[in-house]
């Protein structure tokens, strides 16, 4: 039991440090941007599902592969916040609410919008090159088909913000655990929304790598030679 503790304390305590580092009374304006989101994904839901709503998201916050580039990346951003029809939106609700609610409290908003940003957008030009590829490209390519399938909404950026969490405040297990969760999503159902989660981890750790470059160099110019990222938020 005392192992698990320090093991806990040592893969989670960083993170909880820097959200304790907040006052509880001023919660409601460190996570007001998540509070928004999680209200707007609840409307967009709800609306979705109204023959008269319907059309309007798919208009403004559906992307495709099928669409013109210029058309998916106007709707990208509003996208984030569509969640699938067929799956429980609490789900989705919750998923937001924990991994953004944490993200813009350690990475502040610039930082988590950034890292959702990046890792929604790596999935949706994805789609577009694994249609083009084919079926026919190992693991990479997808079927025609695909090309009409709506992208998957909030989940690259809640798994890409995990991810980049786990990175910044050395949870390692956790973030390792989110990816091979995604690596046995794609095994076990090889379809869009998880071959688009990859790519969003895929992006993710590549600003992970390109940002521990930087500190090192920054490091050695300094005399530290450390390449460890920082936990302060």
């Amino acid at each position: 039991m005392h192992t698990l503790a320090r093991w806990a304390r040592a893969e989670w305590g960083p993170l909880c440090a820097a959200v304790r580092a907040v006052p509880v009374r001023r919660l409601p304006r460190a996570l007001a941007m998540t509070l928004g989101a999680v209200a707007l994904t609840a409307v967009l839901h709800v609306v979705h599902r109204q023959p008269w709503g319907y059309g309007f998201v798919q208009d403004v916050g559906a992307v495709r592969a099928a669409d013109p580039l210029w058309l998916a990346l106007l709707r990208t951003p509003l996208s984030v916040f569509v969640p699938a029809l067929d799956l429980p939106v609490w789900g989705a609700l919750a998923q937001i609410l924990l991994v953004f609610g944490l993200a813009e409290i350690c990475l502040g908003r610039p930082g988590t919008l950034a890292v959702a940003g990046l890792a929604t957008l790596a999935g949706t030009l994805y789609a577009r090159l694994g249609v083009r590829l084919g079926p026919d490209v190992p693991l990479l390519g997808l079927p025609p088909a695909d090309a009409h399938v709506v992208d998957t909404g909030p989940s690259a950026a809640v798994v890409g913000l995990a991810v980049y969490l786990g990175w910044r405040y050395r949870a390692y297990a956790t973030a390792g655990v989110v990816v091979l969760g995604m690596v046995a999503e794609v095994l076990v159902k090889p379809n869009l929304a998880g071959k688009e989660h990859l790519a969003a981890i895929a992006a993710v750790l590549l600003l992970c790598a390109a940002t521990a470059v930087r500190q090192r160099r920054s490091g050695d110019r300094l005399g530290t030679g450390s390449g460890r990222p920082p936990i302060q938020s």
